[in-house]
């Protein structure tokens, strides 16, 4: 799978770029309107410990809004990992942008790389099987696109973007509609090229939704046995997701009942940013 963010995610790069540095730098950056109009400076980017880089574009958006001078020079691609105490990157150009840019540049990398980091320990935990990790919609407001790119680098998918490309059935909406076949029903008639997911608590509506064509059958909060047996009984008539507080060290015993995914809030929702520190004059 490519991580190249590509056009899709070039215009979300620039405007969540242009919303962080309008958060930091609001009127003007008045500790940087200090230093001489003609300094020049040349800085690197240093990866404090091991690492699954990702934000590179975020990173050098940062820097092109600021100043058209400011280069900054890759010495790592998204996705690649990195040992401790590496230099990622350098930066070089005028001094007074590079220095307003610094804080903002380096909060998109800490946070893009920690997701992609999270998501290469849950990868690498079902090696092997033909289960693949998800992602959620448990994102931080405004970067969920950014945080879904960092997953893939990472090594694991994404789930629906949204609310918009792709049906999740819950219990609320079949309460309202009256049941599961009468709202996969309707799902089906206003969305048909759309894939329709349906999430159930027990095995009987395991069975309502495979008898209702559902695509995709979430089992929430499932346990190890009922898990096998709702594979047994889908038999291959829809796919089956395993979701519901799931820990790095279940993965491997849940990839093993020939479920096809388990989604993951933890890949987005409980990041810890990586440190990334930016010297100067090197």
């Amino acid at each position: 799978m490519s991580t190249d963010p590509g056009s899709a995610l070039s215009d979300d790069v620039a405007s969540a770029v242009a919303l962080a540095l309008a958060e930091d730098v609001g009127h003007g950056d008045v500790t940087a309107a200090l230093v001489a109009p003609d300094a020049a400076i040349t800085a690197s980017v240093l990866c404090r410990e091991s690492a699954v880089l990702c934000g590179v574009a975020w990173f050098d958006e940062v820097f092109r809004q600021l100043h058209g001078d400011i280069a900054v020079h890759w010495r790592f691609a998204d996705g690649d990992a990195v040992e401790a105490d590496t230099v990622v990157c350098s930066v070089t150009g005028p001094a007074a942008p590079v220095l307003t840019g610094e804080r903002t540049a380096l909060n998109f990398l800490q946070l893009l790389s920690g997701t992609a980091t999270t998501a290469r320990g849950y990868a690498r935990a079902i090696e092997g099987s033909h289960t693949n990790i998800l992602d959620t919609r448990k994102t931080l407001p405004g970067l969920r696109r950014a945080q879904k790119y960092a997953v893939r680098c990472g090594g694991c998918s994404n789930h629906r973007i949204g609310l918009f490309d792709a049906v999740l059935i819950k219990d609320n909406h079949i309460a309202n509609a009256g049941s599961i076949a009468k709202v996969v029903a309707a799902a089906r008639r206003n969305n048909p090229e759309l894939t329709i997911e349906v999430e159930v608590t027990n095995l009987s509506e395991l069975d309502e939704a495979l008898s209702a064509g559902a695509d995709v059958v979430m089992l929430d909060n499932f346990d190890r046995e009922a898990i096998g047996d709702a594979v047994a009984r889908s038999r291959g008539r829809a796919k089956l997701e395993v979701s519901g507080n799931i820990a790095l060290e279940d993965l491997s015993e849940l990839a093993s009942t020939g479920v096809d995914y388990i989604s993951v809030g933890a890949l987005t929702k409980n990041v810890r940013a990586i440190d990334f520190s930016m010297r100067f004059g090197i």
